[in-house]
């Protein structure tokens, strides 16, 4: 079954469905581009990990306090105690996830060079805690270097990266050509748009392949058989606006 969407389905924003989804898309542009390059490039499918939960890093079993050994003080004061039993208490201990992130490489082959990095943002990136952060310092990299950046946004939530546009839509894709920074080209769009087709920077002088998200998309939506966990009866976990509400409505029932 196909999307119903023209362009981001806003169900697939799920955290639940969005890890898979995005490991099927990363998967889908590298396959697609290794078709439309020369063999002067390899594409590599690249992976980040970090500890994390949803509020902060957290490492169990490092104690904040030394454990003291040898006899204990008696008491010295002569006031009477009563000894009452301590009941158990079930409780929650944060335990930190293992968060593996992956991202594509366009190498050139002859010198092992990474001529551009293409990142597909997770809800972790976009929230506060070490997500974020392990993803801004890589970015900060890259952009400190000669190496293209292609940062593609699908996700509504959380807090946009920092790009000076008045207008960075629902969705955003970043084209950012490293012998042109601080120059970028943004393509923002909405929900009604369908995904641009985006250029894909190579080395000086070659010509740049397009990158058309929206195919690829539309087919891990049929290939991981997404209709089939989505109610599309029950609201997206962020909402839409009034106006996408009824638009949205509109397009269901057709």
């Amino acid at each position: 079954m196909r999307s119903p969407w023209p362009g981001m389905n806003p169900y697939l924003e799920n955290p639940e469905l969005w890890s898979a989804v995005h490991n099927r898309l990363i998967v889908a542009i590298a396959d697609d581009l290794v078709d439309c390059l020369s063999e002067n490039y390899r594409v590599e499918i690249e992976k980040r990990t970090y500890f994390s939960n949803d509020e902060q890093s957290v490492l169990v079993g490092i104690p904040d306090v030394a454990v003291l050994t040898g006899k204990t003080a008696e008491p010295t004061s002569s006031v009477a105690t009563v000894s009452l039993p301590v009941q158990p208490e079930q409780v929650t201990v944060p335990v930190a996830e293992e968060v593996n992130e992956r991202y594509l490489e366009i190498r050139d082959v002859a010198t092992g060079t990474v001529v551009t990095v293409i990142e597909l943002l997770s809800p972790k990136n976009k929230r506060p805690g070490e997500g974020r952060l392990a993803y801004e310092r890589k970015r900060n990299r890259v952009l400190a270097s000669a190496t293209h950046l292609v940062e593609i946004d699908l996700l509504r939530g959380g807090k946009p990266f920092p790009i000076r546009s008045e207008n960075l839509g629902d969705y955003r894709i970043l084209v950012c050509r490293g012998d042109q920074r601080p120059t970028g080209e943004l393509y923002a769009f909405g929900l009604r748009q369908s995904i641009p087709p985006v250029p894909i920077p190579l080395m000086l002088g070659e010509e740049e392949p397009i990158l058309e998200l929206q195919p690829l998309l539309d087919r891990v939506y049929q290939k991981g058989r997404y209709y089939l966990a989505i109610d599309y009866t029950q609201p997206p976990q962020l909402p839409l606006s009034e106006e996408d509400t009824r638009w949205a409505e509109t397009l269901l029932r057709g």
